[in-house]
């Protein structure tokens, strides 16, 4: 049975690459990421655009599939996605500290992948200057969220840098990625980490000084979970990882899959929220591998493989293989690469989750009811 089971997420994660394959895709152009799917003449201004922080997710999924099958065209794709960002962006930098953050953690895994010191390079020379242009002591000793807004701290930004952080120490030994891993978590647990675990987005996004405590957002409780996990230098990290794991399940995800976060058709390529369910997925998947058997892993397998059921399900019914935010649902006439962006970081961390735990709980017979609302932190235009 666990066999048939990994088959399965084997196979969906499979046919969500070929979706990127076919639907989302330039033919011509190795590496160009199509924003929507089908193109319609609507939408010619949104096909296009360069989203930088989507394509280190690209990357990323690639990578999973190499991993997954050491199918080295999986490798090729993914460095084609960086030859070409790193052309259209006129170099890897951008003013966004978090979109800066997340590439870097996309070159430590080509690293990992290919064994090229360059990405290292590269991935040390982005790391330098997030921390030379976005660090500040406003609001406390934290990255920015973009140069032009300095006092403005959040969660994706000093998120990415802490795991960033932690994972080049972990390839270099270099004691300074270690001092600032320890000192962007720290931040965040005394800044924007709530007393029951939930990790709120941000603070003085208005210049009031504020925390934005209504916003909650999926990938951001996962990619802080994972910083606080990569500190294996840490004796409870993988305990204190599962409290921020756990803490805003009931909140985000009542009925069982997240809701609230949907690709908006009136932001360029579809918005981000698109992918904020992905990115949890990913990280809450690495969490549970961390952990010992007891109630917290049980907790996050049973809503890792309930959320990517419900996924595999509405995916097997759509012939192209699209998916939309609502993984409950069939997909809407219109799709945007976040959202199968999403999907396809999600089965492909399903199928690790397989892997790694032959006991997991099993997911509900049924995908759950989910409404669809808004409450989008800003999205670049």
């Amino acid at each position: 049975m666990q066999e048939e089971t990994r088959t399965a997420a084997s196979y969906a994660a499979d046919r969500a690459q070929r979706t990127l394959d076919h639907h989302f895709q330039a033919i011509l152009i190795p590496g160009l990421a199509l924003n929507i799917s089908p193109p319609r003449l609507r939408h010619a201004l949104q096909l296009l655009p360069l989203n930088h922080w989507w394509l280190s997710h690209l990357i990323d999924a690639r990578l999973d599939a190499f991993h997954r099958t050491g199918d080295e065209r999986r490798l090729r794709q993914a460095e084609s996605v960086l030859r070409l960002l790193r052309i259209r962006n006129r170099g890897l930098a951008n003013d966004y500290f978090d979109d800066m953050g997340w590439l870097t953690l996309a070159l430590i895994g080509l690293f990992d992948a290919t064994a090229d010191a360059q990405h290292l390079r590269d991935a040390a020379s982005l790391w330098q200057r997030i921390r030379t242009r976005g660090w500040n002591d406003l609001e406390g000793p934290s990255v920015a969220w973009r140069e032009q807004q300095p006092a403005y701290k959040n969660a994706p930004s000093n998120g990415t840098f802490a795991l960033a952080s932690a994972r080049l120490h972990a390839r270099t030994g270099e004691p300074r990625y270690r001092d600032a891993a320890d000192e962007t978590v720290d931040w965040l647990e005394q800044r924007l980490v709530a007393d029951d675990g939930t990790v709120l987005d941000g603070v003085n996004r208005q210049g009031d000084h504020r925390v934005d405590a209504d916003w909650v957002f999926s990938y951001n409780q996962g990619v802080v979970a994972a910083a606080i996990l990569e500190r294996a230098w840490v004796p409870d990290a993988p305990a204190a990882a599962a409290r921020v794991t756990r803490a805003a399940l009931p909140r985000l995800a009542p009925h069982g899959l997240v809701e609230n976060e949907t690709a908006r058709a009136d932001h360029p390529g579809g918005g981000d929220a698109g992918l904020f369910k992905g990115i949890h997925i990913r990280y809450l998947t690495e969490v549970a591998a961390a952990l010992t058997a007891g109630p917290d892993r049980e907790a996050l397998i049973h809503f890792i493989t309930g959320s990517t059921d419900a996924l595999i399900r509405t995916q097997s019914a759509e012939k192209t293989g699209r998916v939309g935010d609502d993984w409950s649902r069939p997909a809407p006439p219109v799709t945007f690469l976040s959202t199968q962006l999403a999907a396809t970081l999600a089965l492909e961390a399903r199928w690790r989750l397989d892997r790694a735990a032959p006991a997991a709980t099993p997911a509900p017979t049924a995908a759950p009811e989910q409404a669809q609302t808004t409450g989008l932190p800003p999205t670049r235009a």
